[in-house]
């Protein structure tokens, strides 16, 4: 590894997830060793005080059978077998004064207590005090109890036991935490690196498609956690996106194709015009067929981008109570005129009234696309069935069916793509946009349209909207 990557480590998510884990674990075990700390010293300090407190009550049942001798007796004997660095007993008045010890040569840096023996005559418990030596580690642990109403004894044993454990302990402690640490942070190293592996996997699929290669993907790994998931989701994002693209260039294509037609008739009109017409006449027909040329172009231009603010739902639509099935009446009888022209008949079934809350305008639009097309693309003596029913969830159901020339099974997938014209609508004057702009208006209203069609016999299209208002 190189000094500039050494140098980078703190700043990636790894490095920051291993300090992290380590850091938490030493923290940890040191909280843990803690309290073990506590609860070992605790115990062991209760075992001195409960051995103090057996002498003293060794002495006081001495002293009340046997007199003051014998308790100094066995105190001195006490003492010499226990070792005079071990243990010393001193006997007190109340007035502090010391008439009997064991050995304290090695005790003589030791006072007494007044306070404790103030306590004492004021007929207060036994007190215990831990102190420390000057110039020596260890700590002495001292018992004054009362034994007779003249009588104090100062009990003190060295805690050498408890020192030792303890300094054990604590090396015990330091080895094995610093082991542990060290462990810790590799394990830490190895889980971190593997959880942000598919982070990297991520980063490293965006930096080749940032530069141009579209079609790479993350891996996905079978383990199903967060990061797979953003894998799938990437991935499903990077789908939606090359789509998207291919979908702009189709549509610039198309775009390009039918902008080409009428400007080049627009040209071709004036040119052949301005070098053959001289007559007022001619000019006039001219301009007239350029306004419709024009005409046509805008209402192509509008079209696309209504559709376009539709879908991604900048154009807003009004919430107005709509019925359904009268608009849906009003659009069959706007058409009755131009079914009956063509020899088509035209039939339309609604029941009653079928609210809902939308854009009266945009669905009207909608109807007017898609009769438009039924009685189009049906040929003379067919028919167009237009029938509003309600579903069992509440849904509007609008279902036109028609006996036209149907939809192959190769177009059928996308008749709803913008420009889109199968081989079987080429023959009629269109632009392609009509039913985009349908399911556009239907989406937004929260719906959708279904299209099923047989070809050379028949087309159905299910327009389905979510019926809010009763009716």
């Amino acid at each position: 590894m190189s000094l500039r990557k050494i140098l980078s480590l703190p700043n990636t998510l790894a490095a920051r997830l291993t300090l992290w884990y380590a850091g938490i674990f030493a923290v940890s075990s040191c909280i843990a060793f803690l309290l073990f700390y506590t609860l070992i010293t605790s115990v062991l300090q209760d075992r001195i005080d409960q051995e103090l407190r057996g002498q003293v009550q060794r002495f006081s049942t001495l002293l009340a059978t046997r007199g003051v001798g014998a308790v100094n007796n066995s105190a001195v004997i006490d003492a010499q077998a226990a070792g005079v660095k071990k243990v010393f007993f001193r006997f007190l008045s109340v007035s502090g004064a010391v008439f009997s010890s064991s050995n304290m040569s090695y005790w003589q840096d030791i006072p007494v207590n007044g306070t404790a023996i103030e306590q004492l005559a004021r007929g207060e418990s036994p007190v215990l005090e831990t102190i420390t030596i000057p110039n020596r580690s260890d700590q002495v642990r001292i018992l004054y109890a009362l034994l007779s109403p003249t009588l104090i004894v100062q009990v003190g044993q060295a805690m050498e036991s408890q020192s030792s454990f303890v300094e054990a302990f604590k090396r015990i402690f330091i080895i094995t935490m610093s082991f542990l640490i060290v462990v810790a942070t590799g394990v830490g190293w190895f889980m971190a690196r593997r959880t942000v592996s598919g982070v990297e996997a991520v980063t490293s699929t965006a930096r080749k498609i940032s530069g141009g290669s579209l079609q790479e993907r993350v891996p996905v790994k079978p383990r199903g956690d967060e990061i797979d998931q953003l894998a799938i989701t990437f991935n499903a994002m990077l789908d939606r996106i090359q789509t998207l693209l291919t979908e702009i260039k189709e549509m610039s294509d198309n775009i390009a194709h039918d902008l080409r037609s009428p400007v080049a008739r627009i040209r071709g009109m004036a040119e052949i015009t301005l070098t053959s017409s001289k007559s007022l006449g001619e000019y006039e027909n001219m301009a007239a067929s350029t306004v419709e040329e024009c005409d046509r172009l805008l209402d192509m231009i509008n079209t696309m981008l209504l559709i376009s603010r539709t879908e991604a739902g900048v154009e807003k639509l009004s919430r107005d109570e709509v019925d359904i099935a009268a608009l849906v009446r009003k659009a069959c009888d706007l058409f009755q005129p131009i079914a009956e022209d063509k020899n088509v008949t035209l039939r339309c079934q609604t029941r009653g009234k079928s609210s809902l809350l939308g854009d009266a305008r945009m669905l009207q639009r909608m109807l007017s696309n898609i009769l438009d097309n039924a009685v189009k693309y049906t040929p003379p003596g067919g028919q167009v069935e237009v029938s509003v029913s309600e579903s069992e969830k509440r849904d509007i159901v609008i279902i036109i069916h028609d006996t036209g020339v149907g939809i192959s099974a190769a177009d059928l997938p996308r008749v709803f793509e913008r420009f889109y014209r199968g081989d079987q609508s080429r023959s009629q004057p269109g632009t392609g946009l009509g039913l985009s702009l349908a399911r556009a208006v239907a989406r937004a209203h929260g719906g959708d349209i279904a299209v099923t069609s047989t070809l050379n016999q028949s087309s159905t299209l299910t327009i389905t909207l979510p019926g809010s208002v009763e009716g």
